[in-house]
C-alpha cells in the first residue's frame, strides 16, 4: 500500500499539501514516468474559467476510429468530440459537472447509449440529467432529469448488473446516492436504493460492472471502494491515501482500465502534482505513476476528470484510449488530452 505521509516526517496530505508550490509537491511525491498525448480536443466554449471537467468514452466496435468522447463544460453544457478532437455536437445543459455513459441501455423502446451528467443547476437539490447519444450523427438528445437527493451534485458514474442500470451521485459533502434509472418511458424516472457516506468533499468515481465495485475519490483523504450492488454493504474500504506521495491532494478523477475478465487498473488524478496514480484491481496494490508531458500537443496540469477504455480505437490508439481534462491549456480555454493506453502501459512496464 501507499506509504503514510508521516514517514516523510512532515504532513503532506490535505490542506498542507495544497499550501506548497507545485514544484515542491512534485519533488516530494513518488517518481512518475512521462508519456505524451497523441491528440487533443477543441477547447470548450467557456474561456478564462475553470470550465472543462469530465470526459466519457463511447467505443465504436464496428469502426473504432469513429468512436466518440463526451465532455462537460461545467459552466455551459455537454460537448461531443471525435477522436480527431473536432466538435461533433454541443448541447446547452447548463451547469453539468461530471458525465458517464453506458451502451445497450433501454431508451424509449430501443437500446442505445445513455449519457448521464451530474446536474447542479440547483445547488440545493441534485439531479441526474439524462441524454441519448446518437452514435451515427454524434448528436445528443435531452431525455429529462431525475432527482438524486438534497445537496450539490458533483460526481457521477454508472453501473449495470442483472437488476438494472444505476447512477451513483456523489454529492459535494461526500454523500453517495445510488439511483436506479429507467429511461424506457417518455420521461425518465429514478428511485434511490441506498446511500453511502464519506467524511469530506468527494467527486470522482467509477464503477466496475465485472466485479461489482464502486471506487470514489475523497479529495483530501484518498480513494475508497464500496460494494456497488444495490443490496451490498455500504461500508467503505480505503485502497489509497492522498499522502503526498502516490496521490497529492486533490484526489480527483477516477477511471478503470479493464484487462482480462476481472483484472485491470484503477487510475486516479493526483491533481496536486499534475500526475496520475495507478492501482491493480486484483489486490489494490500500487503500480506506479505517470504524467502527460508536452509533445505533439501540450502537457496536462490540474486534471479534474479522466476516463480510460481498453480496446481498439483505430490508428494511434489501437490498444486503448485515456482522456484527461487539462486545467491549463496554454492561452486557450480548457480542453481534453488524448493518450494511447499502450504508451502508458509501456512506460509503466505493464503487461500487454
Amino acid at each position: 500500500m501507499v506509504a503514510a505521509a508521516a514517514s516523510l516526517g512532515i504532513s503532506l496530505g490535505g490542506c498542507a499539501a495544497k499550501e506548497m508550490s507545485v514544484e515542491r509537491r512534485i519533488a516530494l511525491a513518488s517518481p512518475a514516468v512521462s508519456v505524451a498525448a497523441r491528440g487533443e480536443t477543441a477547447p470548450v466554449g467557456t474561456s478564462n474559467a475553470d470550465a472543462a471537467d469530465d470526459p466519457a468514452i463511447w467505443r465504436n466496435a464496428a469502426d473504432p476510429a469513429a468512436s466518440l468522447i463526451v465532455g462537460t463544460d461545467k459552466k455551459a453544457g455537454l460537448y461531443v468530440y471525435g477522436l480527431d478532437g473536432k466538435v461533433r455536437d454541443f448541447l446547452d445543459a447548463g451547469r453539468v459537472n461530471n458525465v458517464d455513459l453506458k451502451d445497450g441501455v433501454p431508451i424509449r423502446g430501443e437500446t442505445g447509449v445513455l449519457v448521464v451528467a451530474s446536474d447542479r443547476n440547483d445547488v440545493a437539490q441534485s439531479k441526474l440529467a439524462l441524454f441519448r447519444l446518437d452514435t451515427a450523427t454524434g448528436k445528443l438528445t435531452a431525455l429529462g432529469t431525475v432527482a438524486a437527493g438534497a445537496g450539490e451534485a458533483y460526481g457521477v458514474c454508472l453501473y449495470r448488473d442483472a437488476a438494472g442500470t444505476y447512477a451513483f451521485m456523489v454529492l459535494k459533502d461526500g454523500t453517495i446516492n445510488q439511483v436506479a434509472l429507467d429511461a424506457e418511458g417518455a420521461t425518465p424516472s429514478g428511485s434511490s436504493v441506498r446511500t453511502m457516506k464519506l467524511g469530506t468533499q468527494s467527486e470522482g468515481c467509477a464503477a466496475d460492472d465485472r466485479t461489482g465495485t464502486l471506487y470514489v475519490a475523497e479529495e483530501d483523504v484518498g480513494v475508497w471502494k464500496f460494494d456497488a450492488r444495490a443490496n451490498g454493504s455500504t461500508a467503505p474500504m480505503k485502497i489509497a491515501a492522498a499522502d503526498g506521495r502516490a496521490i497529492v491532494a486533490d484526489a480527483e478523477g477516477v477511471a478503470i482500465a479493464m484487462t482480462g475478465e476481472k483484472d485491470g487498473y484503477v487510475l486516479v488524478s493526483s491533481q496536486g502534482d499534475n500526475a496520475y496514480a495507478v492501482y491493480r484491481i486484483a489486490d489494490d496494490s500500487y503500480v506506479g505513476r505517470f504524467r502527460i508531458a508536452a509533445g505533439a500537443v501540450g502537457s496536462t496540469e490540474e486534471t479534474d476528470g479522466i476516463e480510460v477504455m481498453t480496446g481498439d480505437f483505430g490508428p494511434g490508439f489501437s490498444g486503448g484510449l485515456f482522456v484527461a481534462q487539462d486545467g491549463q491549456n496554454g492561452a486557450g480555454a480548457q480542453n481534453f488530452k488524448l493518450v494511447a493506453w499502450d504508451d502508458i502501459a509501456k512506460a509503466l512496464g505493464l503487461p500487454n
